[in-house]
């Protein structure tokens, strides 16, 4: 499986759901877009743009407000450093991020490669007092040539 999650994938899709079987396909918005890369030197990225972002600021004269910037940081996700791959999982030991506290730390992903799709999911974490798992599927991209 090593060779098989290379290359950069193309986020498709990202849904919640909760152990009760609650779904959530807006979890991240609707049409989230993203990219994960994955390098045969272990190292790894990957960017996710929440759907129907908001312009930060409307016009080059108006600066963003305080609430725009919030919102701005709430509906995007980066990251990258690492990573170690199992039989089932993917570890992303990171080493940047776009929230400080997760510098440092590991994210395990669950992990399924089916073809051209990539399959990954979180573990169980509490969200508004809800246990839920997050799933995001990935289109691989062709290497250019």
């Amino acid at each position: 499986m090593n060779s098989a999650i290379l290359g950069t994938w193309k986020l498709i899709s990202a849904s919640s759901s909760t152990s009760n079987g609650e779904r959530n396909d807006t979890a991240y918005g609707v049409g989230p877009t993203g990219f994960v890369t994955y390098n045969p030197d272990g190292r790894m990225s990957v960017l996710i743009s929440h759907g129907g972002r908001k312009l930060l600021a409307p016009s080059a004269s108006n600066p963003p407000t305080a609430e725009a910037q919030a919102d701005a940081f709430r509906t995007f996700v980066a990251y990258a450093g690492r990573y170690t791959l199992k039989s089932d999982e993917v570890i992303h030991h990171v080493e940047i991020a776009f929230m400080q506290d997760w510098v440092g730390t590991d994210q395990t992903r669950g992990i399924k490669i089916e073809g051209d799709r990539l399959v990954l999911s979180t573990p169980p974490m509490s969200v508004g007092g809800k246990i839920i798992t997050v799933e995001f599927i990935w289109q691989r991209l062709p290497a250019s040539s």
